[in-house]
């Protein structure tokens, strides 16, 4: 079975799904360590180099490659993955999807405490813009992120409540 966990950046898809992984004995992706491997180049150079548009072409082809090719793993999508082309109805189909649905304010106090420039959309943004931009894009992506099969809101989610979703 393939697991997709979606949410936004800085809700802890990849530290959960590594956890999960281990538990179940499943593979473990995270969609953008696939696709910086594939592409030979991080994430920030593909958006600087060919820009968001191209980015998420190259991300969709990777969802197919993963959903193709993959049987028992648990993948940590990026946090607008859900949002372009029809990749929540792919993941649906593909597998289970699980919403990580976690406040704003928690999600943007966790990332100003991160690298930001490794993360496109928000290298540069000052504490305000930061927290700012986190509220609204977490408002605008929720209509895909709410077409997850489950939803698991923090705090806190623990991977015993995710095994329970599944019967584990």
């Amino acid at each position: 079975m393939l697991i997709f966990l979606i949410g936004m950046m800085g809700s802890g898809k990849t530290t959960l799904g590594k956890e999960l992984a281990t538990e179940l004995n499943y593979s473990f992706v995270d969609l953008d360590a696939f696709i910086e491997e594939k592409e030979g180049r991080t994430i920030a150079q593909i958006f600087e180099q060919e820009g968001q548009e191209r980015f998420r072409k190259i991300e969709r082809e990777a969802l197919q490659t993963i959903v193709a090719n993959y049987k028992n793993a648990i993948v940590a999508t990026g946090g607008g993955t859900p949002c372009f082309f029809d990749n929540m109805a792919l993941m649906n189909a593909g597998g289970e999807t699980i919403f990580l649905d976690v406040p704003a304010e928690f999600i943007a106090q966790r990332l100003s405490q991160s690298d930001l420039s490794t993360r496109p959309l928000l290298a540069g943004k000052t504490q305000s813009e930061l927290f700012s931009f986190v509220g609204e894009t977490l408002a605008e992506r929720r209509q895909f992120y709410a077409q997850a099969k489950h939803i698991v809101a923090r705090p806190p989610y623990t991977i015993d409540a995710l095994l329970a979703l599944f019967s584990l």
